[in-house]
């Protein structure tokens, strides 16, 4: 059972770049890049992988 909540990325889509460094960062390879309808890259996290580390949200140039 999960006691840490997801790291919020971001609340729109227009918030990410699409870099790829949280996906890459990912100690628990709980985060994937997905290709949108619209051509445009974000991350999905895997809520059955993800520790609640935020390591993720360290290394966002957005954040």
């Amino acid at each position: 059972m999960r006691t840490s909540k997801l790291p919020v990325l971001f609340e729109k889509n227009e918030e990410c770049c699409g870099c790829g460094l949280c996906a890459a960062l990912c100690l628990k390879e709980a985060i994937k890049i997905i290709l949108d309808e619209e051509g445009f890259y974000y991350p999905v996290i895997d809520s059955t992988k993800c520790i609640g580390c935020e390591r993720c949200l360290s290394v966002c140039p957005q954040k």
